[in-house]
């Protein structure tokens, strides 16, 4: 369910505020965002994965402290954000 390191050093390329950020809040979300879109898609096959669904829930309240962190110290950059991923509609 993990995503692939080549996918996840092309998400950190594209949302790194600077060279050699690998850390930063943009990066974390993006990283988490594609693992919630994967865990959705597998748990639209597999609809009793509860301990799937568990860990799909603990990734998404970890996304959204991230985010309220985000929007609370530089809300253009939030706003930013969530267009770029496409989270919110």
């Amino acid at each position: 369910m993990s995503i692939t390191k080549e996918r996840k050093t092309e998400l950190i390329g594209e949302f790194r505020r600077t060279d050699g950020d690998t850390g930063s809040p943009d990066v974390q979300i993006a990283v988490l965002t594609e693992r919630i879109n994967e865990l959705t898609g597998h748990l639209k096959t597999h609809r009793k994965d509860h301990s799937s669904r568990r860990g799909l829930l603990m990734l998404v309240s970890r996304r959204r402290r991230l985010l309220d962190y985000v929007r609370r110290k530089d809300p253009g950059r939030y706003v930013d954000l969530i267009t770029r991923l496409n989270i919110r509609k």
